[in-house]
């Protein structure tokens, strides 16, 4: 079963970080459902690279934009520019991210700002520059932030990101109740652990805990990046028009893994 091949057309989407992992699999979704997409990120070369690949093995054409969602002067211009050459922004996802593992009695102060800056700083200044856009949305601006469940339960040896993603929820709460004024939906996903991004690459299966943690996901394999592209669309799309100031879990019911 999927989406209908017209389900994203005529809507214009930014995601942040959509270069590589989950972001590129919610990019390529989108497009593929008739969206026109951008992208920015702080690396150009790894944007060159995704656009072409995009369209040469998707056949979608992605802008992109270098940009550091930590710079709210920076990124305010980025978001304008991408709108106009999109003919306006429909939809934010905000995927853009940073992590590394680290106890936390030995996490540095600079480390500690450093991820709250990136992910919870970045995404309120994308929503922030992002909104005098999606107020103009034709059936109403979409706010997703790509958040985790450790947000919910705590992240050993990763409070840092922990933190900023619980900061995020708090925020697309708060975004909710005051842009839906404007017909704004600000929702967020937790994905669980989610095979080929770094989250699984680098801090589960580098550090040797990758039988451990299938042991604790009752469809016992890892997601993969188009079950988050999925519910990306879900909420970004006019099935998820009366959803906002929530939720969605994508962790193969991680959370009651015994």
């Amino acid at each position: 079963m999927s989406f209908a091949e017209n389900t994203m057309a005529g809507k214009t989407a930014l995601v942040t970080g959509g270069a590589t992992g989950i972001g590129a699999a919610i990019v390529r979704l989108l497009g593929k459902l008739g969206a026109r997409v951008a992208i920015t990120s702080r690396k150009e070369e790894n944007l060159k690279a995704a656009v072409q690949e995009f369209a040469e093995k998707d056949g979608i054409d992605v802008i992109y934009r270098v940009g550091d969602v930590r710079d709210a002067d920076g990124i305010k211009a980025v978001i304008a520019d991408i709108a106009t050459e999109l003919g306006g922004l429909d939809i934010l996802v905000c995927n853009a991210a940073g992590n590394f593992i680290c106890p936390t009695e030995e996490l540095s102060s600079n480390g500690w700002r450093t991820v709250i800056d990136i992910d919870l700083n970045g995404t309120f200044n994308c929503c922030q520059a992002a909104l005098p856009f999606l107020k103009k949305a034709t059936r109403g601006g979409r706010i997703v932030a790509i958040s985790t469940t450790h947000a919910d339960s705590g992240w050993p040896t990763a409070a840092h990101a922990g933190a900023a993603k619980a900061g995020i929820q708090n925020l697309m709460k708060s975004l909710s109740a005051e842009w839906g004024k404007y017909g704004v939906r600000a929702n967020w996903v937790s994905p669980g652990p989610i095979e080929g991004t770094e989250g699984v690459d680098r801090l589960i299966i580098a550090q040797g805990k990758a039988a451990e943690v299938l042991k604790r996901i009752p469809l016992g394999t890892f997601g993969q990046g188009e079950d988050i592209a999925n519910a990306v669309v879900f909420l970004s799309s006019d099935m998820g028009a009366y959803v906002s100031g929530t939720e969605l879990v994508v962790d193969g019911a991680a959370r009651w893994g015994t």
